[in-house]
């Protein structure tokens, strides 16, 4: 399927919003102005603007700890999770989640969550609602390898096949849970074949291109809306930074990061095969870059200064029975 120009270019800015992102969240971290974990998505930005590109805003999806790039790619406004992120009152969700727990369910983001294997029995509740409604709506899960590993995604994806819900199971096997090898700890070395065990359809593709994700993606959201039930996608994918900021990364092969960006960049990629077929022109996409690196400053000053949550800040929001 021929994408339009609009399509293009507006993949490309969510691609190049999402690693603006993060790499001005990494800067502000080091400086000290974010408190908590951070754990970065940049280089895995095909994988969920692929989706994403594919899902209306009525459609939902669950992510991981590694969440700011499904935030971005599902449409969760980039100001009120830069404010999240620095804490402060303002942030989507009060300056009280931080960066792994953003959550917006106007734009169909269930939220981020610390708990490996913790949202994809999320998404399927999500799908059997959808199903029970029949409003004709899909749900995403996206998770890394670490999580393929996890009972409660093989229970997930169980039930989903046994009854036939409108839901994807995407694994983003960027190589590494924490810092230990996908190729060590998964058994069978493919989680797609696990995946297929339970019944539904599963398959490996490039997470690095873009087109080869929008395809794929596009082929299995369809058929989950007509009501084919689940599949599964492993994206195999490359991560820039290490599992958390801070995180050394000893268990690279030495010039291994240099390679991944110089090789296996899906923004580097994405522009090639766009201007080579003259979809786009190089001017098109430097504009956008522009755009949104401008954007990025504007967050950030404004995230500094705003107020940060007050005391009585912290009971709101809370279920009255916990109090």
């Amino acid at each position: 399927m021929q994408l339009s120009r609009d399509k293009l270019l507006d993949a490309y800015k969510r691609m190049r919003t999402i690693r603006d992102f993060e790499e001005k969240v990494s800067e502000e971290f080091a400086a000290g102005n974010i408190p908590g974990f951070l754990h970065l998505y940049a280089g895995q930005e095909a994988c969920a603007v692929g989706m994403c590109e594919n899902l209306t805003p009525d459609d939902v999806i669950g992510s991981t700890h590694r969440g700011h790039g499904h935030c971005i790619a599902k449409g969760c406004d980039v100001e009120g999770m830069m404010h999240e992120i620095f804490g402060r009152k303002s942030g989507l969700c009060g300056g009280k989640g931080g960066s792994m727990h953003i959550a917006d369910l106007d734009v169909g983001m269930l939220g981020a969550n610390g708990i490996v294997g913790g949202n994809p029995p999320l998404a399927v509740g999500a799908a059997l609602a959808a199903k029970t409604k029949k409003n004709g709506t899909v749900a995403v899960s996206f998770s890394g390898d670490g999580s393929s590993n996890q009972g409660t995604t093989f229970e997930a994806m169980n039930l989903a096949v046994v009854l036939q819900l409108p839901v994807i199971f995407v694994i983003e096997n960027n190589g590494f849970g924490e810092g230990t090898a996908a190729s060590y700890a998964i058994g069978t070395n493919d989680p797609a074949a696990r995946a297929a065990g339970f019944g539904m359809p599963a398959v490996t593709i490039d997470g690095t291109d873009f087109f080869t994700v929008y395809e794929t993606c596009r082929e299995f959201v369809e058929k989950a809306r007509n009501g084919e039930g689940p599949a599964a996608i492993v994206m195999e994918a490359v991560r820039f930074y290490g599992h958390f900021e801070g995180d050394p990364q000893l268990y690279r092969g030495d010039g291994e990061l240099d390679m991944l960006r110089n090789e296996k960049d899906c923004l580097k990629i994405f522009r090639s095969r766009v201007t080579e077929a003259k979809l786009l022109e190089h001017a098109d996409l430097d504009a956008i870059d522009q755009e949104v690196a401008d954007r990025m400053e504007k967050a950030v000053t404004s995230a500094k200064a705003a107020a940060f949550p007050e005391a009585p800040d912290l009971q709101a929001d809370v279920d009255v029975s916990c109090l």
